[in-house]
């Protein structure tokens, strides 16, 4: 039997935004050096770990759900170690262990103790690693990634903003940045492993500071280690979005013109009461600014509907907001209360129907909005990254316009990371269908 034979195999399961997506490949480089195999199939494994989202009640309880289910399974195969890392590991804690047994529960800033822990638990010990840390940013870490052409890539962790409504300085911890140096060593890698899109990754990528260096550094350093990476970038808190960091998406064609800009509420009352430090004629000057100086930029956001205390009028304000700015998509959400923030303490007050209706009269209006924005596209031919086969069907590739468009087109002798020209025929309120052309416009 070979050693790859013998090593314990652990699986992984990642729920949540692209900071757990880049987690979990810091999770599986550790395991991997610590001599654990990881697969793809959950039942191969002798380790399996949940990592997990806390944002909203909706996210946690899919993993409550979850571990249920695995908790047949362990009474199937009772050497099964089972654990839940991230998140909801940092902020339910032992409960986990209480109401699921599970062997090992681990917070975002203790992932090096996994492998301590594990071998705890396969001697039927279970244990906790919940600590808090405001210097860990795991930039020695090598991710274990899969092939493919684009990465995440996380450039610093935590979150000093403390919106009332977030739970995530309370399970990230406080802001702390990895070295700029580390950062664009780890993009020279990815790009000589083939890798062709990164993306960049933080509670807020705008607060990024090494040693005087700024995001907007970070950014020109790593549009220069290869002219044909794409880089992106997520997520923008409009407060700290500075002119510099525009001219310096303007100035590098390889950075994708697309802004993530969560907004989150168009009434002043609730953006204070949200605690975003920023008014609504801030963040619309913010928009105009960042129009002005890269044309073509798109733009989406977050938007809460149903915040403790929201009236009619300030929900129309959303409204208002969105009408004003535009925006090709956003992510949309009913106001969810998290036990520890100040928010919490609001109550929750919008009854659950009218936050439901206030929600889908929100989605209705960005679906108009997208559709119309999206119908601006037909005609033109744009440039296309192939991610691969269409999901709905293998005659059709699918892949992403540097504004975070998904394009639709003829299958041909293309594979991932293959940059192509698609002119644009018709247009959904999500997705653009076109045809191979040889010439770019």
């Amino acid at each position: 039997m070979s050693i790859e034979e013998n090593r314990l195999k652990v699986y992984v399961e990642t729920y949540g935004c692209q900071m757990n997506l880049a987690d979990t490949e810091i999770v599986l480089g550790i395991m991997n050096k610590s001599g654990y195999s990881p697969t793809q199939t959950i039942d191969d494994a002798d380790v399996v770990l949940l990592n997990t989202c806390s944002v909203r009640d909706h996210a946690e309880e899919k993993i409550h759900q979850r571990l249920g289910v695995i908790k047949k399974q362990m009474s199937e195969k009772p050497e099964l170690v089972v654990g839940v890392l991230g998140c909801m590991a940092e902020r339910l804690r032992s409960n986990l262990i209480e109401r699921h047994n599970v062997d090992i529960v681990v917070g975002p800033d203790e992932y090096r103790k996994i492998p301590q822990l594990l071998e705890g638990a396969l001697s039927g010990s279970q244990g906790i690693g919940v600590r808090l840390s405001r210097t860990e940013t795991y930039d020695d870490i090598t991710p274990f990634r899969a092939e493919g052409v684009s990465a995440w890539l996380s450039v610093m962790r935590g979150c000093d903003k403390f919106c009332t409504f977030c739970i995530v300085p309370f399970t990230r911890g406080r802001e702390r940045s990895r070295t700029l140096s580390s950062v664009v060593s780890e993009v020279e890698q990815l790009v000589a492993q083939g890798f062709r899109e990164v993306t960049l990754l933080g509670q807020n990528v705008n607060s990024y500071n090494d040693g005087g260096s700024d995001f907007a550094d970070l950014l020109a350093a790593v549009a220069g280690v290869d002219p044909n990476l794409r880089v992106r970038f997520t997520t923008s808190h409009p407060q700290d979005l500075s002119d510099k960091l525009i001219d310096t998406i303007a100035n590098h064609r390889n950075l994708c013109k697309f802004i993530h800009l969560p907004v989150q509420s168009g009434s002043d009352r609730i953006l204070e009461a949200m605690n975003r430090t920023y008014t609504r004629e801030h963040y619309l000057a913010l928009v105009g600014r960042i129009r002005a100086r890269i044309p073509g930029v798109a733009l989406s956001t977050d938007i809460i509907a149903g915040f403790p205390t929201e009236t009619e009028e300030e929900y129309r304000e959303t409204l208002s907001l969105m009408e004003e700015v535009r925006y090709d998509g956003a992510y949309m959400f009913k106001y969810s209360p998290r036990e520890g923030t100040p928010a919490f303490r609001l109550g929750d007050d919008i009854p659950e129907g009218v936050k439901t209706r206030r929600l889908n009269e929100i989605i209705t209006l960005q679906q108009k909005i997208s559709h119309e924005v999206n119908q601006s596209v037909v005609g033109k031919t744009v440039e296309v990254m192939v991610d691969g086969a269409s999901r709905k069907s293998d005659l059709q590739l699918s892949g992403r316009t540097g504004t975070n468009k998904t394009v639709v087109f003829p299958a041909g002798p293309f594979k991932p990371g293959d940059v192509v020209s698609v002119k644009i025929g018709r247009a959904s309120s999500a997705t653009l269908f076109g045809e191979i052309v040889e010439d770019f416009d």
